[in-house]
């Protein structure tokens, strides 16, 4: 056939399957007998199909520096170049009303929660946040076994310090399940029952208190509650109060599992005995069914979700890209991350202190598990510590970091991929290899470092003049806002430090130049 090929990897087969494992992966890369440890996993058919997928295509291409790495050693072909994933920004764009969205979904949550720890809300909702982790059901892959444990260790940290903030934690992961369990949906029933019986007698004193006041003459006494609340209402009240009791402690998972016993979430959790205790300062929901707004429990898509969410937490060990931290990013809600996922990595490469902007970036790459689960406790602290101004400014600022993630400005990277497969095959039919040069010819692949949108002007020195006067007023008080963050306009590009520079490069063959043909694997 007349074409040349793009073979694009989202990830590796045999990486997958060995960092699922206990396997130090990225350390040992070098050192894996790639062929042995497919067949070992009866992969080895599937391995084979994608390595010649690698070799064969005129141009090999990944979506990020971490898998550019892995792939060099697993698939034995060095990338020509990284093409990150980018997202349609104007789908989730909400401009001025993400922050009310916020307050709208948040309050959805809420009404869960209360269903959900019905006879058992001693915490006080407008006080506690939201943090959730989602994604496919790879227990290590997607950092679920550090989640959990550094919820446990800030569990402890927030009762230590004697903070009245609590958090629910909430894991959206599908798994196998036979159905609802019957303590979720009674949660929300009795609830809902209360609801209504308290608005209708909302209805009926505010029909009785009309009533008599347009009846009040001069000299009568003022309406009274008893008069108000009728023996019937009372009784009522008191049989939805009644029916609000409960001896055992709320759940950690919303579902009946297939396999209760064996669940990899379910046995930490019970290994680190978070069991939703009245003590506790951080609660676990366990949802093992991916969000939609038909679902009688917590009826909302994944998107209101995610806005309804203080923090979301992504602690992956094996994370090519990393599309949920960047959902996030772009409806306005801080995230944590690691430098093992193609998104931390991208970000950590364009922002100076992406901490500031709502993007944390825990290191599991240079330190060891134990140093992981504190840093990525401390964030959690960190946040969990934060005022509601504080938390309202870093959302702004996270909200305009989504440009960065627009396929306006991603689908360029693609476009010099194409570029470079018709020149590879087809030499001939080029003859601007000068211009070409200037768009691809041996540079390294970075994106120059974002600039915030000030709230006021620059001066020429390329500082940014500080914030607004509510953020200057907050950090009189002693409340350590930081909205104001210094950040120089940067000078020339600079070479990209990371160690396995990638460069997009040209090889001669070929004869006439037709359309390329784009392939992909894992996700593509």
């Amino acid at each position: 056939m007349d074409v040349t090929t793009i073979f694009t990897t989202h990830a590796t087969l045999l990486g997958r399957y060995l960092c699922a494992g206990s396997v130090d992966f990225y350390n040992n890369l070098q050192y894996f007998d790639v062929d042995a440890e497919a067949g070992k996993r009866g992969i080895y058919h599937r391995y084979c199909i994608e390595r010649a997928a690698t070799h064969s295509a005129d141009v090999f291409t990944t979506v990020s520096h971490i898998t550019a790495f892995e792939s060099e050693h697993l698939l034995k072909r060095k990338p020509d170049g990284v093409l990150p994933n980018g997202l349609n920004v104007k789908k989730f764009s909400a401009v001025h009303e993400f922050q009310n969205l916020h307050s709208v979904q948040k309050e959805k949550i809420h009404e869960f929660v209360r269903g959900h720890f019905y006879g058992h809300l001693d915490f006080d909702l407008e006080n506690t946040l939201y943090y959730f982790t989602a994604g496919r059901y790879e227990y290590r892959n997607k950092g679920v076994d550090m989640f959990i444990e550094s919820l446990a260790r800030l569990n402890h940290r927030l009762k230590t310090s004697g903070s009245k903030t609590t958090v629910v934690a909430f894991m959206i992961m599908p798994a196998q399940t036979t159905s609802l369990s019957v303590d979720s949906l009674k949660g929300q029933a009795v609830t809902k029952s209360l609801a209504d019986t308290v608005a209708n007698i909302e209805r009926g004193i505010g029909r009785r208190l009309f009533e008599r006041s347009v009846h009040w003459k001069d000299g009568d006494p003022l309406p009274d509650e008893k008069e108000l609340i009728t023996p019937a209402d009372r009784v009522l009240l008191r049989r939805r109060l009644f029916a609000m009791k409960r001896n055992s402690l709320p759940p950690i998972v919303t579902h009946n599992m297939v396999n209760d016993s064996e669940d990899p979430v379910l046995n930490q959790l019970r290994r680190v005995q978070m069991f939703n205790q009245s003590s506790d300062r951080v609660k676990v929901v366990f949802h093992p069914e991916f969000l939609n707004s038909a679902n009688p429990v917590l009826s909302l898509d994944y998107d209101d979700f995610v806005r309804g969410t203080h923090l979301g937490v992504f602690a992956s060990y094996y994370e090519p890209w990393g599309y949920t931290p960047a959902e996030c990013t772009v409806m306005g809600v801080p995230s944590i991350t690691t430098n093992l996922s193609g998104f931390g990595c991208y970000m950590e490469e364009l922002i100076e202190n992406s901490s500031d902007y709502g993007i944390y970036i825990v290191d599991r790459r240079n330190k060891g598990v134990d140093d992981s689960v504190n840093q990525l406790t401390d964030y959690m602290f960190e946040f969990a510590n934060k005022s509601r101004r504080q938390r309202i400014n870093q959302r702004n600022r996270t909200e305009r970091l989504s440009d960065l993630l627009d396929w306006k400005r991603m689908g360029m990277e693609y476009v010099k991929a194409r570029q470079l497969a018709l020149r590879r095959a087809y030499p001939t039919s080029f003859t601007d290899a000068d211009e070409f040069d200037d768009i691809i010819g041996g540079t390294e692949q970075k994106i120059s470092r974002p600039l915030s949108v000030p709230g006021s002007p620059r001066d020429r020195s390329g500082m940014m003049t500080p914030g607004d006067f509510a953020s200057l007023q907050e950090g009189k008080e002693g409340l350590s806002t930081e909205d104001y963050i210094a950040w120089r306009l940067p000078e020339e590009e600079e070479p990209d430090d990371y160690q396995f520079p990638l460069t997009l490069k040209k090889k001669s063959s070929g004869a006439n130049s037709p359309a390329p043909f784009l392939g992909g694997l894992n996700g593509s």
